[in-house]
C-alpha cells in the first residue's frame, strides 16, 4: 500500500541478502539461545531452533497449506513445507529473494510444491480461507499498517487456521516505565532509518489488534532474552574474511546496516527492543 516504503524494503534486501546468505545461510532471522539466552549453540542451528521452539510454543503439530509472509530466501518456507509435508507459498518484496527461494525449492526438488511470489502483505493476492497456517517470522516490523496486516492474515486463513507471528516490538508503555522517552524514540528512529521500518508497536498492542479483528485462542510471549545474543553473533561474523570482503565490495546501504548492529544491541540492553510472539486462531464456522 505504501509503494515508496515497499520499494525501499525491496531494495534493502536486494542489496544485503547475497552477503547475508553467504555468511549465515538460508535463514534471515534471530536465533534461539535458550530461555535465559545462555545456550552455546552454532549460529545456524540456533536459527533452526527458533523455528522449532516457535512451533512447540504455539502447539502447531500439522499444517496442510502454509503461507510464509516475509519469506526471505525461503529458509522457513522450505523447512515448514518439509516438516509438515505440505505445500507452501512464500511472499517477499525482494526480487532477489524470490529468485533465491525458487532456486532453493528447485534444488530440493520441491518446485511443484513450494512457490514464491513478489507480493505486499497488506494486499495479499490470495482468496479468502486459502491457508491453514500463516507464518510471519520477523516481517511485521516492516508493515506500514499493523492492523491491516493482521486483517489480511485473518482473511486468508481458513476457519480453524492458525497465525504464528514473531516480530520486533518496543517495550510496553502500559507498565511503570510509562511512555517512551525522547531518548528511546531517537534510538528507534535510527533503527527505523537503517532497517527500512515504518514503526514498531508493543506486544500488548498486537494482542489488542488481534482480539479486535476476531482472532481466538490468542497467546503472547516475550522472548527478548532468548534471542538477544543473536546480535553479538552478527558482530562476530562481521570479522570473518568473507564478511569483510563482502562489506568492502558491497554498497553503502549494506555497510550502513552492518555498522548499525550496535543500535540493536543498545536497544536490547536498554529493554527498549523486544522480541514479541503472538499465536492465534481464526474461529471455526458454527
Amino acid at each position: 500500500m505504501d509503494n515508496a516504503l515497499n520499494q525501499r524494503i525491496g531494495a534493502f534486501y536486494d542489496a544485503s541478502t547475497e552477503l547475508w546468505e553467504e555468511v549465515w545461510g538460508e535463514h534471515l532471522h534471530h536465533g534461539y539461545y535458550g530461555k535465559n539466552g545462555d545456550y552455546v549453540v552454532n549460529r545456524r542451528q540456533a536459527q533452526i531452533d527458533l523455528i522449532e521452539e516457535l512451533l512447540a510454543w504455539s502447539q502447531i503439530q500439522q499444517a496442510q497449506s502454509i503461507l510464509d509472509v516475509g519469506c526471505g530466501v525461503g529458509g522457513s518456507t522450505l523447512y515448514l513445507a518439509q516438516k509438515f509435508n505440505s505445500p507452501a507459498t512464500g511472499i517477499t518484496l525482494s526480487s532477489l529473494q524470490q529468485q533465491r527461494g525458487e532456486q532453493r525449492a528447485k534444488a530440493a526438488n520441491l518446485e511443484q510444491k513450494i512457490t514464491f511470489q513478489l507480493a505486499d502483505a497488506l494486499e495479499l493476492p490470495f482468496a479468502n480461507d486459502s491457508f491453514d497456517l500463516v507464518w510471519s517470522l520477523e516481517s511485521g516490523e516492516h508493515m506500514a499498517d499493523k492492523n491491516r496486516f493482521l486483517q489480511e492474515c485473518y482473511r486468508v486463513l481458513q476457519p480453524g487456521g492458525n497465525l504464528i507471528l514473531a516480530t520486533w516490538c518496543h517495550r510496553s508503555t502500559n507498565s511503570v516505565a510509562g511512555l517512551l522517552t525522547l531518548s528511546e524514540k531517537r534510538l528507534l528512529e535510527q533503527i527505523y532509518q537503517v532497517y527500512c521500518l515504518p514503526y514498531v508497536i508493543s506486544l500488548p498492542e498486537y494482542q489488542a489488534i488481534a482480539l479486535n479483528i476476531g482472532f481466538e485462542q490468542i497467546q503472547v510471549d516475550d522472548w527478548s532474552t532468548a534471542v538477544a545474543p543473536f546480535w553479538y553473533k552478527v558482530v562476530e561474523s562481521m570479522f570473518e574474511p568473507r564478511s569483510l570482503i563482502g562489506l568492502v565490495q558491497g554498497n553503502f546501504q549494506t555497510l550502513q546496516s552492518a555498522l548499525a548492529v550496535g543500535l540493536m544491541i543498545r536497544g536490547y540492553q536498554r529493554g527498549l527492543i523486544r522480541f514479541g510472539l503472538l499465536s492465534a486462531q481464526k474461529p471455526n464456522l458454527v
